[in-house]
């Protein structure tokens, strides 16, 4: 059975290590866990792991953050994966640092990338992984925020965090989603 792991974020160094692209960051995770590289594929970079008999195709759209839902829509037709078997990887605002919360389902909450995806798929009905990244920035200095590089505090936290992400996406291949969130969300 295929799942299409889509972690969002945007191609190119100068973002490499940004709030916004921790989608990109748990993806490479999942593929270090499972010794795989990414090439570069139509729409993204793409990677393959195995986890308990589960295949999981790795997305890293290359489509920018805000036209997201081109690289997931082409990549669910390439493999035949169903919407149910998609986790879409993204930031949030709203959520303290490295705080997950796993939905079936949702609004864009104002994200431009999950809005793209909702748009290009025609539902809103997909599952989704959000990763906290606070929301410590004074009025009007939202994108300075989520386009800048984690503070030395966020750092030293990070890896337990992307590791919990991981372990979540293992849980949502190998047990169900409703399960997964059961356990996961609010961790």
């Amino acid at each position: 059975m295929k799942y299409l792991i889509v972690g969002l974020g945007n191609p190119g160094s100068e973002y490499e290590e940004t709030r916004h692209n921790i989608g990109f960051k748990v993806v490479d995770t999942i593929a270090q866990t499972g010794e795989a590289s990414f090439e570069v594929g139509r729409l993204g970079e793409v990677s393959t792991v195995r986890f308990k008999g589960r295949t999981l195709v790795l997305l890293k759209p290359s489509t920018f953050m805000n036209l997201s839902g081109k690289a997931v829509r082409y990549w669910m037709d390439a493999e035949k994966i169903p919407l149910e078997r998609v986790m879409i990887v993204t930031d949030d605002l709203a959520l303290p640092f490295g705080k997950i919360r796993i939905r079936a389902k949702g609004s864009g909450g104002g994200h431009n990338g999950l809005g793209n995806i909702e748009t290009v798929l025609g539902t809103s009905k997909y599952p989704r992984l959000r990763f906290g990244i606070g929301d410590d920035f004074h009025r009007g200095q939202q994108i300075d925020y989520v386009l800048g590089k984690w503070s030395s505090e966020e750092v030293a936290n990070i890896e337990e965090r992307l590791t919990r992400c991981v372990e979540a996406i293992q849980s949502f291949a190998s047990i169900g989603l409703e399960r997964t969130m059961n356990h996961f969300n609010n961790t």
